[in-house]
């Protein structure tokens, strides 16, 4: 019997480069990154999307490789948001499956 490994394709989301901060905006073109202080609501919601269901990569944050201040502030407080979602996700997830695991039991 052959076993094949899975290879699990891990795609980065945000990373830092030039002392600017990125991200992606539609993982449909993942080579077009648009800088973090462009980032609006709809891409929250969308990363935060990516996150729950991809392998989501993104770059530690480093103030001494991102020079841009404005870069710092919203890099650093949306990869600690992102990282402590990642670190739950699996809590998260067992939490959703069991509400909703109660609701379909009760109509059916």
């Amino acid at each position: 019997m052959l076993i094949m490994n899975e290879i699990k394709k891990v795609m980065k989301y945000l990373k830092i480069e030039d002392n600017k901060a990125f991200f992606i905006k539609d993982k449909a073109q993942p080579e077009d990154w648009t800088e973090i202080d462009k980032i609006e609501k709809e891409d929250l919601l969308k990363l935060l999307d990516y996150a729950t269901v991809e392998d989501f990569e993104m770059d530690n944050y480093d103030e001494a490789i991102l020079g841009h201040k404005a870069h710092q502030i919203i890099y650093k407080s949306l990869h600690e948001k992102l990282n402590n979602f990642l670190g739950n996700k699996e809590r998260f997830k067992d939490q959703t499956e069991s509400i909703y695991k109660e609701e379909l039991e009760k109509y059916q």
